[in-house]
């Protein structure tokens, strides 16, 4: 009941057309292969990070997982974010889209639902730039060294988004192909290795995930589609390239994924020989030191890219919502050159810097069930609006009608539900990860009746907020 009173005496005010900013050059928007890369390393960032989900399923069902997953959890969300994104390109994207559809309660709990899931999503990125790391350094386990080096992937992407986005807009698509490259040469290679691992002498892991943590992992690795939405005012014509790119942007990171495994399926390694950061020895088995070390390299750029790729994206949240009256208008200031959100990255860094020290498995745990919350908003969303706003001009629609808006949030849904009960047995601060992100998204109702008591005028309209001059 809580939200009924809380949105009672205000009424929602909501965008009706996107914000601009009319001295941006033409020349920086993103065209559509750009955005396809600007995507890929939000969402994926090549086949790293994928590991365990072999070494918890198995070769054959691993590929089938990793097939499957995008059909039922990426392709209906790459529909929803192409209807939404075309039909309202507004800064901040998911959290405005919301906003519009159901209020101001419920838009700023998509916004606090995502921003709590970023502090867990990008603590990710760092501990993968680590693995890969200590692959080629095990001097870097020692300690608090590897935590170190995962602190200072921070600091560094933080101070890289203050000085602008221009660098993530023109280097996404170029650090795809150098990220590619080595896992191409492994595909090359596969065929003249036909079973000749079968016996191959291998690290010993220390990976438990088994079937159900693998299937997590598969969702993580496929998850982040509309983060790419909060930049659509850098997006050049935003209705007609977000759809296709949202489209062949599944297409190239499934591809990405299932290609390498089963080269290396035929090579007959173990399934057991996988945890995360093993690419790099099995580089080394497939081609050598020098593979090893392309391999190493990439896996760290790809952790890396994926962080500096999400400040961007992130960070424009708390931009967004200062712009509403949503959040205190220090966190709207930008940067007197770059006019990055300088606030707003720096505050996030703080949270994701906090975040490092816990396991790679409970950060996917907690990332999926609380971004699971604010994704399952957004298929409300389109629902929403197709009832509320049908007029609303939709240059691309998902199919099917009514009935097709609806089924399309379903299996995103049940996938949901499944790590929800999953989240039942990893525990973080002595409570299960169910308990612990529940509170963390009963947070945000606080947060809410905490800011609208410090507001009770309420917020003001987005089209009435103006864009400060570049």
């Amino acid at each position: 009941m809580a939200t009924a009173t809380a949105t009672a005496n205000i009424q929602p005010t909501l965008p009706t057309a996107p914000r601009t900013d009319k001295t941006k050059k033409k020349s920086i928007r993103l065209t559509l292969w750009p955005l396809v890369a600007a995507t890929f390393f939000m969402v994926s960032g090549g086949t790293y990070g994928t590991e365990d989900i072999v070494h918890g399923a198995g070769y054959g069902k691993a590929i089938l997982i990793l097939l499957l997953t995008p059909l039922l959890w990426s392709l209906p969300t790459a529909f929803m974010i192409g209807e939404l994104s075309s039909a309202l390109p507004f800064e901040g994207g998911y959290y405005a889209w919301v906003r519009r559809a159901m209020g101001n309660f419920w838009g700023f709990q998509e916004a606090w639902l995502s921003l709590v899931a970023s502090i867990f999503d990008m603590a990710i990125y760092p501990t993968l730039f680590v693995a890969y790391l200590t692959r080629m350094f095990p001097w870097f386990q020692e300690n608090h060294r590897g935590v170190a080096v995962a602190l200072g992937v921070v600091v560094v992407c933080a101070a890289l988004n203050i000085m602008g986005v221009k660098v993530v807009s023109t280097t996404s698509l170029w650090l795809f192909f150098l990220l590619s490259a080595p896992f191409a040469a492994i595909f090359v290679i596969a065929p003249f290795k036909i079973h000749a691992l079968a016996n191959a002498v291998t690290k010993p892991t220390t990976s438990n995930v088994d079937i159900l943590g693998g299937l997590l992992i598969c969702m993580w690795n496929y998850m982040g589609w509309d983060n790419a939405s909060t930049i659509a005012t850098e997006v050049e014509r935003p209705q007609r390239t977000y759809p296709r790119a949202m489209l062949v942007a599944v297409a190239i990171v499934c591809i990405t994924y299932v290609l390498p495994f089963a080269a290396m399926w035929i090579t007959g390694l173990p399934a057991s020989a996988w945890e995360t950061g093993a690419w790099a020895d099995v580089a080394e088995l497939m081609g050598g030191p020098v593979l090893r070390i392309a391999l190493v390299a990439g896996g760290m750029m790809s952790g890396f890219g994926m962080f500096n790729a999400l400040v961007m994206s992130y960070s424009r949240l708390p931009l967004a919502m200062a712009q509403d009256g949503m959040l205190p208008k220090i966190f709207g200031k930008l940067h007197p050159k770059s006019r990055a959100p300088w606030v707003a990255i720096i505050a996030l860094a703080v949270g994701w810097g906090l975040a490092l020290n816990l396991g790679f498995e409970r950060l996917v745990t907690l990332d999926i069930m609380i971004y699971g919350a604010s994704l399952a908003l957004e298929f409300v969303a389109l629902v929403c609006l197709r009832i509320r706003e049908p007029e609303l001009k939709r240059p691309f629609r998902v199919p099917g009608g009514m009935l097709g808006a609806i089924a399309v949030g379903i299996p995103p849904v049940l996938l949901l539900g499944f790590a929800i009960i999953r989240s039942e047995h990893e525990a973080v601060l002595g409570m299960s990860s169910l308990w612990f992100g529940l509170i963390l998204i009963g947070a945000g109702v606080i947060a809410y009746l905490v800011n609208h008591a410090l507001k009770p005028t309420g917020w003001a309209a987005a089209a009435e907020t103006v864009q400060p001059a570049a």
